[in-house]
């Protein structure tokens, strides 16, 4: 007994000071890297180009989940909206993109980290912005690249809410899965709610209804109430 409870403080204070330590802030990346992003980016929202914007909006594979993948700050935390450590400018067809675009390059960066917490908290930033402008466009040009963005939201919650239940040796902290149930909420906001008629077949265009991205969401929205057990709010999809 003596030495079972002598292994369990050392485990309990080994976990307090992974924990506690004070982590490095977010990388920047290389010039050339934020540059070839910065121009397929501003390619794909000059030319309304649907494939073209869901591909510069797409991430690199996510880390896995390891011991190594911890929090730099108070675990069960997950509030989106951190500072972004890229400053950079990007304005379109006069419209301002530069939060998406920061927020875009931040996720980048924590994803180099191996620290699924950070990449999720970068994440939940870009989708947050990337849902304001998307709302400020006409048309479903943008409905393939807000798919994306809601795809890897959720797999980001999922993958960070794993590395914090690792740390703490339990599997009920799911604290970063419902934050981005409220963001894929919003998403399924703003394509239910377009005005445009929405028309069978019709391709993706400047002028066609956001409707159209509706149910990729909802089946999203399935799959994240499926796995906190809140099953009961399927019922406000269903309209």
């Amino acid at each position: 007994t003596i030495s079972t409870d002598r292994h369990n403080a050392k485990s309990d204070i080994f976990t307090f000071v992974k924990c506690q330590m004070i982590m490095p802030p977010l990388p920047t990346l290389p010039r050339a890297e934020i540059s070839s992003l910065k121009a397929n980016l501003t390619h794909a929202i000059g030319s309304k180009n649907p494939s073209a914007a869901s591909s510069a909006v797409e991430l690199p594979p996510f880390p896995s989940v390891t011991a190594d993948a911890f929090l730099d700050r108070e675990l069960g935390e997950a509030t989106p909206g951190s500072n972004a450590v890229h400053g950079e400018m990007l304005k379109v067809d006069g419209v301002d993109w530069s939060n998406v675009f920061k927020a875009l390059l931040d996720t980048h960066a924590a994803i180099r980290t191996n620290d699924l917490a950070k990449v999720y908290e970068a994440q939940s930033s870009f989708h947050s912005a990337f849902n304001h402008t998307f709302g400020s466009y006409k048309g479903n040009w943008l409905i393939p690249a807000l798919h994306v963005v809601c795809r890897n939201t959720h797999k980001a919650a999922v993958l960070a809410d794993k590395a914090v239940n690792r740390i703490k040796n339990t599997r009920n902290d799911h604290a970063r899965l419902h934050s981005a149930v409220t963001l894929l909420q919003a998403s399924y906001s703003k394509t239910l709610n377009d005005r445009v008629d929405m028309r069978r077949n019709e391709p993706l265009s400047e002028d066609g209804s956001k409707k159209v991205g509706v149910l990729y969401i909802v089946n999203q929205l399935f799959s994240m109430y499926f796995e906190l057990n809140t099953l009961r709010l399927c019922k406000n999809l269903l309209k």
